[in-house]
């Protein structure tokens, strides 16, 4: 999905954002998760674009072996520079929007975790166990978070 250059103890604004994975069909509508080529982003800033938000797990390399639930902006405009140094601007909806503010937040020192409804914290094996689903209902329910 992406990796930060912090991660890497690289002291740059430096990210790299990739999306290719097989997911399944049902997931990807929930989460409007749709593929993004591979692409470097220098000095990112970001700002929403419209008041709507969704929530889902993320988990994160920083933080290997737990995920937590995330609300975030659905829609982005993204301003960086590219490799060769000119600017850039671009828009993001979707999971794509959340893996361009997840990566950015790493550049300004953020963690997912930092964000995160912190009743849904879980490890991998509590996660897959008991709220990998598409969308975060039964966890919300279930832990009593998020409540409409």
């Amino acid at each position: 999905m992406g990796l930060a250059a912090p991660q890497l103890g690289i002291p740059l604004q430096l990210a790299v954002l990739e999306d290719h994975f097989d997911v399944d069909p049902v997931a990807s509508e929930i989460r409007q998760r749709t593929p993004l080529g591979f692409f470097a982003i220098l000095n990112p800033g970001y700002e929403p674009e419209g008041t709507a938000t969704a929530s889902f797990y993320e988990g994160c390399l920083s933080m290997r072996g737990f995920q937590a639930v995330v609300t975030r902006h659905r829609d982005v405009r993204l301003h960086y520079q590219r490799p060769d140094g000119s600017a850039a601007s671009a828009g993001f909806s979707g999971w794509q929007a959340r893996i361009v503010q997840h990566e950015t937040d790493h550049l300004q020192g953020g963690l997912y975790v930092d964000r995160a409804e912190l009743r849904s914290l879980a490890n991998d094996a509590e996660y897959s166990a008991h709220w990998a689903y598409p969308g975060i209902d039964e966890a919300r329910r279930g832990l009593g978070f998020l409540n409409p």
